[in-house]
């Protein structure tokens, strides 16, 4: 993999980040996706621009702003409250359908630059509830993919069998730990860094640092 091309589905959010820095380890030449599909903050964008600036990888933003047309949800609708999943259904951020096209164009995009190999950071263990997020539904979009564009895609998803601490402790491997704890923006209501400390996005990704720390505190990180 050394050799070859990637291209990173990136948000400038604590996992795919710590996904980029996978990926600049494991490829020769990196380059980012990032999504507006109207999403309540547009900082989140300018983050992950920023983010790929620092880093050195190049940045392109690709209008999805069609799904805002289709779905109503809490990460496009400011009138619509952020909430946990409920007994039975999905969370209010689930936004219909989002993965399964950003890495349809993002495979398109990859072709574009000569490369095969795409990165997301879905995760199956701390997944919130989402159907995209699941170890099944990537091979089986992976499979499609190869079908419908006649190539051998690979997606690479570094953290899908990983908890939040595993991920604060990958970055940690990688030598990210303060970039991401600093630099990346995952709260839903648009806050940097550590964030509103109340969403449930924020209370995944603080909790899973406490639950890291206090592993490496205790001597039992590698």
């Amino acid at each position: 993999m050394r050799n070859e091309k990637a291209v990173v589905v990136f948000s400038g959010g604590q996992d795919s980040t710590t996904c980029l820095f996978w990926a600049i380890k494991n490829f020769k030449e990196v380059a980012t996706v990032t999504f507006d599909y109207g999403q309540r903050h547009s900082a989140e964008i300018e983050c992950a621009r920023k983010i790929a600036e620092e880093l050195g990888v190049s940045f392109k933003v690709l209008d999805m702003s069609l799904i805002n047309q289709l779905s109503a949800n809490a990460l496009t609708r400011s009138d619509i409250e952020v909430t946990a999943e409920e007994a039975g259904g999905l969370p209010s951020t689930f936004v219909p359908g989002r993965n399964h096209l950003f890495l349809s164009f993002a495979a398109v995009y990859a072709d574009a630059l000569g490369s095969r190999h795409l990165i997301t950071g879905v995760s199956q263990t701390d997944f919130s509830g989402y159907p995209d997020c699941r170890d099944t539904f990537i091979r089986s979009l992976n499979v499609t993919l190869n079908l419908a564009m006649d190539k051998q895609f690979i997606i690479h998803t570094p953290l899908m069998w990983l908890d939040k601490a595993d991920v604060w402790e990958l970055s940690d491997t990688l030598g990210a730990l303060d970039f991401v704890q600093e630099k990346t923006l995952t709260c839903y209501n648009g806050i940097p860094s550590t964030g509103c400390g109340e969403c449930p996005s924020c209370k995944l990704r603080n909790e899973g640092l406490a639950r890291y720390q206090a592993k490496k505190s205790a001597g039992e990180v590698k």
